[in-house]
């Protein structure tokens, strides 16, 4: 067994008694990335970002094994190639299981004791195999499992907010069956799980693309595993020890969210379909008339002409651009959605221009790949080309230009009528050729990047993407939402652990379609869905042709009533959740949080699925189940205040509150501050300018941020940042940062009920009490 350095900064080689070949690279003292040196590296795709750092390591050749030391922790590899971790203080973070699987599928034949071909025959996912890929070896690795482990992260996968129990595989899919704890795959995989190990959290990050199974103690009490049907063993390591931590670590290394535009935010109304022009206008109108706040409206797939990407209908949508435009007047912004399939047409510019220059994928054979989507026959865009990704970024020109403001990638896992995409269909991987085996994971990730880039150059403002299928990394162009769910009560309750876990997987700005997309919502469904979804950043009402109509006011009073309360609240609230997003571009942090997040030590939070934090200090606890006019509530250790009434409460145990039909139970953590805003009824950065500060308790802390909500000034040192401080009635209102031409002209602070009105003054560029 020997070890050597590399010429790359930070990483040894080291060769195992076989002969075999490991790679560790010490990224940060935190992170540490082990692989297959045997195997070469596969594309980034932008799905790694974070670049290894001058990290001080000390590593040490002691025959039988290798031990690699940073400040943070220390790994030791064995002549076999296990890998053990433990943190600063001797404790383990991960230790490698050394026993051999025992598989719960009962038909292995036992003659199989070649441990190498034991996990061949059981590295499956789905339908696939491992035997399918020529020249393929099987992808696997396991760690010992404890009593007491708990599991959080992997995206939006179905079931409740801790994972340990299940096996959850990765191959996007577009499932139509209802989204139970037993669907193990979903329209994303993020093969990112955060370890929970008696008071210590640690990440482990699976970069691989091809089909892969994360079995969490589901086959075995003694052992959790990863495996995949091909590609290279390749994980990093978040050493935490604090979830915080973790998640930092791991958004540090495929990303942050970025910070969104401020209007979307706001609240966004949506159907499969709004046939036509007059109904666009109608629906616009309404949500004007009864005053219920909203920013955007969505056109799902009726408004292009015969469903063919980048075009409209003239017939149902005369006058496309005007009508946004006349919508904006009334600061309604326009969403439209985009499929990856090219209707296969002749005479059809996209077509076209996709066949003359073999921008499309290609069967085995090397001939253009048709299935059929919405259009009928189509045929899909090679979307890990770089050619291809600028052809589509610059066909989204056709968007922007007509004043559409965010764009909605749908259907890219990729969904197909006439079955699958075959695995053998032929892709690009940046300069070479692969297949979509290799790709299908990243497929809807290279066409965010394409369509990212696309907005990015032709608006200069913050791109607003939308997409259903996604990979690890692709938080850094798209917003996501949890896809077709239904209108049931069962999966309402799953809107909590979906968010609050893509939250702690990256994907901070999330949501989920409000009242549901298919079946037929009740007005309670539907209140009680706003309720607990009123603080997802992505906030869409959405639902599905052939349902009954899901707009607040079809249901009458008293949801009309209701609804319009949550809307106030949410625009109300609006600032604290652009703050929580600008503080996540810096931590990683998510806005909506699960309890374990901030009290990994509290039993009873590792484990809650129908409560969630905004941010550290809002802590919310919707209704999620029919017929509930009072529910129990858990308030983890520290002093609380009821957010309506300001009634106290001592954390670390339970209550039972009060929540009739139009009442979301809200508590706030004593002696702490929120932003609230006067109330508008769509987002317009550029007209604030007054805003209020109140205090729940007697003192507090806070810090907010103010840019112009739209480009990338920001970037370039064009916000303001405000300090609050507040000590009984001593009250305090700075600047930390001035670097916006745009100021509050009025701030105001409430604190025991009384209001201190501060003006600002541009002759010294301070705040004074009036």
């Amino acid at each position: 067994m020997t070890i050597q350095s590399t010429e790359a900064q930070g990483t040894w080689l080291i060769t195992l008694a076989d002969g075999r070949k490991r790679g560790v690279t010490v990224l940060t003292p935190a992170i540490l990335h082990v692989y297959d040196a045997d195997v070469p590296a596969p594309h980034n795709r932008d799905v790694v970002s974070g670049q290894a750092l001058a990290v001080a390591a000390v590593v040490d050749d002691h025959g039988d094994h290798v031990t690699l030391a940073t400040s943070a922790l220390t790994l030791t590899m064995d002549a076999v190639g296990y890998v053990d971790v433990v943190d600063a203080s001797g404790q383990p973070v991960v230790t490698a299981y050394r026993g051999r699987r025992q598989p719960l599928d009962t038909n292995a034949d036992p003659a199989l004791a070649d441990a190498e071909h034991a996990a061949a025959h059981h590295a499956m996912v789905g339908e696939h195999h491992v035997s399918d890929v020529p020249g393929a070896t099987p992808i696997e690795v396991a760690f010992t499992l404890a009593d007491d482990d708990h599991f959080y992260g992997l995206g939006d996968k179905t079931g409740f907010t801790d994972k340990r129990g299940y096996a959850w595989e990765n191959w996007n899919s577009d499932d139509p069956t209802p989204h139970q704890e037993d669907l193990v795959r979903l329209y994303k995989s993020i093969p990112f799980v955060i370890g929970l190990h008696e008071d210590r959290a640690y990440g482990l990050f699976f970069p691989d693309t091809f089909p892969s199974r994360l079995d969490l103690g589901r086959e075995s009490r003694d052992y959790f595993y990863y495996n995949a049907v091909a590609g290279r063993l390749d994980y990093y390591i978040f050493a935490g020890p604090a979830m915080p931590d973790v998640v930092g670590e791991y958004t540090w290394l495929t990303g942050t969210t970025p910070l969104p535009q401020k209007w979307t935010l706001g609240y966004q109304q949506s159907r499969w379909s709004y046939m036509n022009r007059q109904t666009v206008e109608t629906v616009a109108a309404k949500m004007r008339e009864y005053h219920l706040p909203f920013d955007a409206i969505h056109l799902d797939i009726d408004y292009m002409d015969g469903y063919r990407v980048f075009t409209t209908d003239p017939k149902r949508f005369p006058d496309f651009k005007q009508m946004v435009a006349q919508l904006g007047e009334d600061g309604v912004k326009v969403v439209t959605i985009i499929d990856p399939g090219v209707k296969q047409d002749p005479g059809y510019r996209v077509y076209d221009e996709g066949v003359a220059h073999g921008y499309f994928a290609k069967d085995a054979a090397g001939k253009l790949y048709v299935n059929r989507v919405w259009p009928g026959k189509s045929v899909f865009p090679d979307f890990g080309a770089p050619s291809v990704r600028k052809w589509w970024a610059h066909n989204t020109d056709f968007l922007t230009e007509n004043g559409v403001s965010g764009i909605w990638n749908d259907m890219n896992e990729p969904a197909s009528f006439d079955g699958p995409l075959p695995d053998d269909v032929a892709l690009t991987d940046e300069d070479h050729g692969t297949t979509i085996l290799e790709l299908h994971n990243v497929y809807a990730h290279n066409m965010a990047r394409a369509t990212y880039a696309g907005m990015k150059a032709k608006t200069g403002k913050r791109p607003f993407i939308i997409t259903r299928a996604a990979f690890s990394g692709t938080q850094k162009f798209a917003t996501v939402w949890t896809g077709d769910n239904r209108s049931t009560w069962a999966l309402l309750r799953l809107v909590v652990p979906q968010l609050t876990n893509l939250g702690l997987s990256g994907f901070s700005f999330a949501g989920t379609d409000i009242g549901g997309f298919g079946e037929s919502a009740t007005p309670e469904l539907l209140t009680r869905w706003i309720e607990a979804a009123i603080f997802s950043p992505l906030l869409r009402n959405h639902s599905a042709i052939g349902t009954p109509l899901q707009e607040p006011w079809v249901f009458g009073e008293p949801t009309l009533a209701i609804y319009r309360k949550m809307l106030e609240l949410r625009y109300r609230l609006l600032d604290l959740l652009y703050d929580l997003f600008e503080a996540g571009t810096r931590t990683g942090l998510p806005v909506m949080r699960p309890l374990v997040l901030h009290y990994q030590d509290d039993a009873t939070a590792q484990t809650i699925n129908d409560e969630f934090l905004v941010g550290e200090t809002l802590l919310a606890a919707p209704v999620v189940a029919p017929g509930v006019d009072h529910r129990m509530v858990y308030l983890p250790a520290g002093e609380w205040l009821d957010y309506w009434t300001g009634e106290a409460y001592t954390g670390g145990d339970y209550y039972v509150v009060a929540a009739p039909l139009d009442h979301l139970p809200l508590f706030v953590k004593n002696n702490s501050i929120l932003p609230l805003r006067p109330l508008v009824e769509y987002v317009e950065p550029a007209t604030e300018d007054t805003l209020g500060f109140k205090v729940f308790g007697t003192h507090g802390h806070y810090e907010h941020y103010q840019d112009n909500g739209e480009d990338f000034a920001y970037q370039n040192g064009a916000f303001n940042r405000y300090v609050i401080d507040v000590d009984d009635n001593e009250v305090r209102v700075a600047l930390s940062v001035d670097g916006l031409d745009q100021h509050y002209d009025t701030i105001f602070v409430e604190v025991s009920g009384v209001a201190h009105q501060f003006a600002y003054s541009g002759s010294t560029g301070t705040y004074q009490e009036i």
